[in-house]
């Protein structure tokens, strides 16, 4: 895998929630993501994560090219993000509010809720090589900041 310089071009301020479209009915809501707009990147892969104890913590890594939306489907947890000058947290637990990683960033999550479901939607298929999971080597690739514009 070809890897890019999104670490040292990566920052917090690129990142933040999505409001995703959201369909109130007397009988509940729905919300949809698909590739027409509703998301700042084409999704070429989906996962979830459930049953996580709420004193683990998942994530705990960057990646050089993917890009992802986080949902909390259910429940709550947190979401960490770290572009190697700063980190700010964000609190996911409404099902129609995403936040978007871009890449380069560090992520963590934590503090889940009983019953909690995250969902990750991913602008790359699962490639081992675009994943940075060493917080030191992640502090090496950002050492050396030039932030974009957002």
């Amino acid at each position: 895998m070809e890897t890019s310089n999104s670490h040292a071009l990566s920052s917090l301020d690129h990142c933040g929630i999505v409001e995703l479209p959201r369909h109130r009915h007397p009988n509940g809501s729905l919300s949809v993501v698909e590739n027409c707009g509703d998301t700042p990147f084409d999704i070429k892969r989906v996962f979830y994560l459930y049953d996580v104890p709420g004193d683990s913590e998942r994530g705990g890594h960057s990646h050089h090219t993917a890009r992802e939306l986080i949902v909390a489907v259910s429940g709550s947890f947190d979401v960490v993000l770290d572009d190697g000058k700063q980190r700010r947290v964000y609190t996911l637990n409404r099902p129609y509010r995403a936040l978007y990683v871009e890449a380069g960033i560090w992520r963590s999550l934590n503090n889940f809720s009983s019953g909690s479901v995250c969902l990750v939607l991913t602008s790359e298929l699962y490639d081992e090589a675009d994943y940075v999971r060493d917080y030191d080597t992640f502090l090496q690739l950002t050492a050396h900041k030039t932030p974009q514009q957002p």
